[in-house]
């Protein structure tokens, strides 16, 4: 359904080392870095998309969250969830919620949400039941 989210960045370094950080927890590897621009990509192993990218915006201008707006990355379980929230938080990202069920989006929906270090507003979710142990 999707070709590629774009974030808006300001400070790329910090940016980079922790969206870095998340998308290796969640299992995706690093597409392309270009600091001339600067921007990067993560994409799915196993296909070319969608891409995730983060980046200073193409018009030059300061990047700013926008009110409303949250990207959600999908994680393979509950405990990819702690894990990359706990990890979120530990870059400098700041809690919007803890991970935990959400069933009022539906019975098996478990989520967390967080702000990455510019203050854009993200989710890593799982919609399966827990693995039985």
């Amino acid at each position: 359904m999707l070709s590629h989210v774009y974030i808006g960045v300001n400070d790329f370094e910090r940016t980079f080392s922790f969206y870095s950080a998340l998308m290796r927890e969640l299992g995706l590897k690093l597409r392309f870095r270009d600091d001339a621009r600067p921007w990067a990509g993560w994409q799915s192993p196993d296909a070319p998309r969608p891409l995730f990218l983060v980046g200073t915006p193409y018009d030059e201008r300061e990047a700013s969250p926008g009110n409303g707006q949250m990207v959600a990355l999908l994680a393979a379980d509950r405990a990819a969830v702690d894990r990359a929230h706990a990890m979120a938080l530990a870059q400098g990202g700041a809690c919007e919620g803890p991970p935990g069920l959400r069933p009022h989006y539906h019975a098996d929906y478990y989520g967390a949400y967080f702000r990455d270090p510019e203050g854009n507003k993200l989710c890593v979710c799982c919609h399966t039941p827990p693995n039985p142990c």
